[in-house]
C-alpha cells in the first residue's frame, strides 16, 4: 500500500485500478489521492467523478461510462463500489457479451479515463473466475488492519503528533481494529491535546479522558496484578472493569486482552527466543513501533509463569470465550470471570 501511495503522489496514475478488501476507509482515501492528481481543481473533480455500484449496473455498462468523453477536462474517473455484485443481464448470450466488452476495455483502456473498481472482499474461488482472474495485474489488496497500534501512530505522525508508548498500548487496545475507527479516534485525540500548550505528544492520560477508560479499572492494572499473581486484586479489578464497561463487554475484552498476553508469555518458552534483541522479541510477539518498548516485560513475566501454567491458562481462556459465545452454561458473567481467576492463578482449582 505504501508503494501505491508513492506511485500516485509521484503522478504516476493507471488507468485501471483494482481494489479489493474489507477496509472501506483507506480504499477512499486512496480513491481521494487519485482524484487529486487526476484533477487540478476540486470543481473539476466533482464534475469529472461517476460513480456507479455494482447492484444497479453491468460489465458493459461500466465500459459504456468509462468511454464517455470528460466534461471540460482531458482527464475523468469512474469509481464502481461493490464491483464484485455487479448486475447480470438477462441471458447467458448477452452475460457473455458483456463480460468480452469488459475484457476487451481492459486490454485497451481509455487514455482519458481512470477507472477504479471497489470490491469488498472477493473469495479465492471467485477470484479465479472471470473478470476478477483478469483483473489479477490491477489489485491492490486492503485487508483488515492487523497492527491497530503501528496504523494509530502512522496517522498521527501525519498530522506532526507523537503517541507516548503508555498512551499508545491504551489506545490500541481498546480501539476497534478499523482504520475509520483508529483514523476518527486519532483525530479526536489530537483536538483534545492540542488545547495544551508544549510538545506534540498524545499522553495515556488523553487516551483516559477520550476514550472513556479508567485509570484505575483497565486491562492494563490487571496485567499488572496479574504478574504479581495477586487473585484477591485481580478478581477485585476485572470485576470493576466489567461494572464499567458491561458484563459481558467487559468479560469479552478482559479475555481477549489476556489470551494476547498468554500467547506471548507461551511463544517465549520456546528455547529459540532466548538470544534474540529486544527488537526482535517484539517482532515475535506482534509489537510494532512504539509498542516494542514494552517487550522486555514479557521476559519478566515468561518467568512468572511456566510453561505448563501458560498452557493452562490459554485452555481457560479458550473455554471462558466458549461459555461467552453460548457453547456452555453459565449461572452469570460474574461466575465465568471468578472461575477464570482461580483456574488462571490456581490451576489446582475445581468447580
Amino acid at each position: 500500500m505504501k508503494k501505491l501511495r508513492k506511485d500516485i503522489s509521484a503522478g504516476r496514475i493507471d488507468p485501471v485500478y483494482f481494489f479489493d478488501g474489507p477496509e472501506s476507509y483507506l480504499k477512499e482515501e486512496m480513491t481521494d489521492l487519485i482524484r487529486k492528481h487526476v484533477f487540478p481543481t476540486d470543481d473539476e473533480a466533482a464534475i469529472n467523478t461517476t460513480v456507479l455500484y455494482g447492484q444497479d449496473t453491468t460489465l458493459g455498462e461500466i465500459v459504456s461510462t468509462a468511454l464517455e468523453i470528460p466534461m471540460f477536462t482531458i482527464r475523468k474517473v469512474v469509481v464502481v463500489k461493490q464491483f464484485e455484485k455487479t448486475r447480470k443481464p438477462g441471458s447467458a448470450e448477452k452475460q457473455k457479451l458483456h463480460l468480452e466488452r469488459f475484457l476487451h476495455y481492459l486490454s485497451k483502456p481509455a487514455a482519458s479515463t481512470t477507472l477504479i473498481l471497489d470490491a469488498d472482499q472477493i473469495d479465492r474461488k471467485n477470484a479465479k473466475k472471470s473478470p476478477f482472474s483478469e483483473l489479477e495485474p490491477y489489485r491492490h489488496n486492503f485487508p483488515p488492519i492487523r497492527n491497530p497500534d503501528q496504523f494509530a501512530s502512522e496517522k498521527a505522525l501525519q498530522q506532526g503528533w507523537e503517541f507516548e508508548p503508555e498512551a499508545l498500548k491504551a489506545f490500541s487496545t481498546y480501539i476497534q481494529a478499523s482504520a475509520r475507527e483508529i483514523a476518527r479516534e486519532t483525530e479526536k485525540l489530537i483536538l483534545y491535546a492540542s488545547s495544551r500548550s508544549g510538545e506534540k505528544s498524545i499522553t495515556s492520560t488523553d487516551v483516559y479522558a477520550c476514550v472513556g477508560i479508567s485509570k484505575q479499572y483497565n486491562v492494563f492494572e490487571l496485567e499488572k496484578i496479574l504478574a504479581a499473581k495477586n487473585l484477591r486484586q485481580c478478581s477485585g479489578i476485572s470485576l470493576m472493569i466489567m461494572e464499567r464497561e458491561g458484563q459481558k463487554d467487559g468479560l469479552m475484552n478482559i479475555v481477549r486482552y489476556l489470551t494476547t498476553f498468554f500467547t506471548r508469555i507461551w511463544k517465549l518458552h520456546s528455547p529459540d527466543t532466548r538470544g534474540l534483541s529486544q527488537a526482535e522479541t517484539a517482532k515475535l510477539l506482534g509489537m510494532y513501533g512504539k509498542q516494542e518498548y514494552f517487550a522486555k516485560n514479557y521476559r519478566d513475566y515468561a518467568s512468572r509463569f511456566s510453561l505448563r501454567e501458560t498452557e493452562n491458562a490459554l485452555l481457560a481462556l479458550k473455554q471462558t470465550d466458549a461459555a461467552l459465545k453460548g457453547l456452555e452454561a453459565y449461572p452469570d458473567e460474574k461466575y465465568l470471570l471468578l472461575r477464570l481467576m482461580h483456574r488462571l492463578l490456581q490451576p489446582d482449582f475445581s468447580s
